[in-house]
């Protein structure tokens, strides 16, 4: 049963719903009730400690924090203290180890080369411009060849694009990739983001204490559909589940993709020497892999075993978590029509974050709309209060 005073229902335990459900028990004052279908909070962010090795594993795949905006670090810094750690991405690519995103390194070991940091960006642009051909590129493959050229498109993104979209890149918007970056020097870290790191005792540690305020409900293992005719007329929900299913599937399924992990504990100090390895040629079933142990050295070698997890790109099925949205203008005219819907047939519904949002979002960002949410319920309180 809910509460018949109820104002705020918060749909969905992850970092937009956290954020919201913190900012309005401990800046309004106001009780809200957090619901979410898994049995735990933390959204796609979760990790948890395995019992048999002590790593620390994030469920969902790699979540590392970084932003540029300050507002947002210094709000996640009240529910944390961060490591240092600086992420490291590596590439295979027919046998060979290459370090991503594509810098000085990585150009010099692919083709050969020796350059210095004032040759790259015209050695790429020559590249581009011998294998781009004219016009404004029409799709992805051809927006990825005009900005790095087709030798490294087709050793770095086709392989791996085709994976993660069951696409070929020839059919997919070029929005997609808006920007390749070609960093003219060695930094290999991965992020250049000023602010950046772990959350020391973990995700799940920081979410307890996003949650911690006695204001707050949260109710594990609950679907919005199974409370939905229970919901106080006048109560708002800030709702983060897929937005095709909160309006019942009344034009068709958006699209989604979805993931698949196989976690395997494994004999060794260290398996392949980084948090994060991408798998580039499509004969490689999974993606990418992720070694947990990687990413907390502050805690040392943690014994002689490590946990790899390959990750698995999926079209997204009844009953699968969805993941990415396929952004084709086909989906996005699909998601306006529900917004439309939305705004009509359930004016105190509020939709955000990834799912809800359908559209892929940073941790960072996703903390920043929810600080802008808030301060429009916040003005839409006050104004409620003087009426």
């Amino acid at each position: 049963m809910l509460p018949r005073d109820l104002k705020y229902l918060v749909v969905g335990a992850g970092l937009w719903g956290g954020v919201l459900a913190e900012r309005i028990a401990s800046a309004l004052g106001e009780r809200v009730l957090v619901i979410d279908r898994r049995a735990h909070t933390g959204g796609n962010c979760r990790s948890f400690i395995d019992p048999d090795t002590g790593i620390e594993c994030h469920a969902y795949g790699t979540h590392v924090f970084h932003t540029a905006i300050p507002r947002v670090w210094e709000y996640v810094s009240r529910f944390t203290r961060f490591t240092p750690y600086r992420h490291k991405v590596l590439t295979e690519h027919r046998g060979r180890v290459y370090p991503m995103p594509v810098g000085l390194a990585a150009v010099n070991m692919f083709y050969g080369l020796n350059l210095r940091p004032y040759e790259v960006d015209g050695f790429i642009r020559r590249e581009a411009a011998a294998s781009a051909g004219g016009g404004e590129p029409a799709n992805l493959e051809e927006k990825a060849v005009s900005l790095v050229g087709r030798p490294l498109y087709e050793a770095f993104i086709k392989g791996y694009t085709r994976k993660q979209w069951e696409k070929d890149p020839g059919e997919l918007p070029p929005d997609i990739i808006t920007r390749l970056p070609v960093r003219a020097d060695y930094n290999t870290d991965y992020f250049s983001d000023p602010w950046q790191g772990m959350p020391e005792r973990g995700y799940a540690a920081m979410f307890d204490a996003l949650f911690r305020n006695p204001l707050i409900e949260v109710r594990t293992g609950l679907a919005y559909a199974d409370i939905a005719g229970n919901i106080p007329p006048a109560c708002t929900v800030l709702y983060s589940g897929p937005l095709d299913e909160l309006c019942g599937y009344a034009f068709g399924a958006l699209e989604w993709r979805a993931l698949r992990f196989e976690r395997d504990i494994l004999p060794y100090r260290d398996a392949q020497g980084t948090a994060v390895l991408n798998q580039a040629d499509v004969e490689i079933p999974w993606t990418r892999s992720h070694e947990f142990k990687h990413l907390h050295p502050e805690r040392g070698p943690q014994g002689n075993r490590t946990i790899v997890a390959r990750e698995y790109s999926h079209a997204c099925l009844k009953g699968d978590e969805p993941y990415y949205p396929v952004n084709t203008p086909e989906n996005q005219s699909l998601q306006g029509r529900y917004r439309a819907l939305l705004a009509e047939k359930m004016p105190r519904v509020v939709p955000g974050g990834r799912l809800g949002g359908y559209r892929y979002l940073d941790m960072d960002k996703t903390v920043d709309e929810a600080l802008d949410l808030f301060e429009t319920l916040r003005a839409r309180a006050s104004g409620e209060n003087c009426a």
